[in-house]
């Protein structure tokens, strides 16, 4: 398998807090990779770290064959990296359509509304509806849908599940496993570990900022001690 994302030994900090001790892990090509761990373990602050946000004090992060390690965030999302931020940060001014148009104004390739609606319907109810005006299930469709409207070759989702309903998450998870099923590359960061095993190939522990397992999601579900001494589950 072609690696899509190779992460090699990377340190991350918050000021004078060392968050990331040594991270490596690494995506290929089509492959959904879930990061699992308890409150605090860095899986937020790695998703930062790929995407720019937070820039590593050492280490290296080749993402499609090219260094990505000191590049700013819009550089790497020009190169075809979208994060799904925890907090979604819809544009609450703005109606659905408009945030979407929004998205894809500096892309390379997009995908056509069409297509964004043929996947989300309910956003296709709602494209003249203001950010503010959406619920929370509405908003994370709207949050996944502009990344995906950037055609993507990764996708980092960070908690996509965490506070929806239960009928919103069996939405959502139907529309990511379409999406992996499509070839879709996912990192996913999830406190949901059933909804994360449901769509993963591979998963990683992270604890107090280490990786401190690598499985694959059949091995995470048949070692349900892994599960319990990293995730208290």
């Amino acid at each position: 398998m072609t690696h899509l994302l190779e992460v090699e030994r990377i340190n991350s900090f918050y000021g004078d807090s060392h968050i990331l001790f040594d991270v490596s892990l690494h995506v290929g090509q089509g492959e959904v990779v879930a990061l699992l761990g308890r409150n605090g373990a860095g899986k937020s602050t790695t998703l930062k770290s790929l995407i720019g946000a937070v820039r590593p004090r050492s280490g290296r992060i080749l993402f499609d064959g090219a260094a990505a390690e000191a590049l700013p965030a819009y550089a790497i999302a020009d190169r075809g990296m979208q994060l799904v931020p925890e907090d979604r940060r819809v544009f609450g001014s703005l109606n659905v359509e408009e945030n979407l148009i929004l998205a894809g104004l500096t892309a390379k390739a997009r995908w056509p509304l069409e297509r964004i609606y043929a996947m989300f319907p309910r956003l296709k109810e709602r494209r003249r509806s203001r950010g503010t005006d959406l619920s929370g299930g509405e908003q994370q469709m709207l949050a996944i849908a502009r990344a995906l409207v950037r055609d993507p070759k990764l996708v980092l989702l960070d908690e996509p599940f965490e506070g929806l309903a239960p009928i919103i998450v069996r939405d959502l998870l139907g529309v990511c496993r379409t999406l992996a099923d499509g070839g879709q590359t996912i990192v996913l960061v999830e406190q949901n570990f059933h909804a994360a095993l449901s769509l993963a190939d591979r998963v990683y522990i992270l604890n107090n900022g280490h990786i401190v397992e690598e499985l694959t999601a059949a091995d995470a579900r048949a070692r349900p001690e892994v599960l319990h001494r990293y995730l208290g589950v």
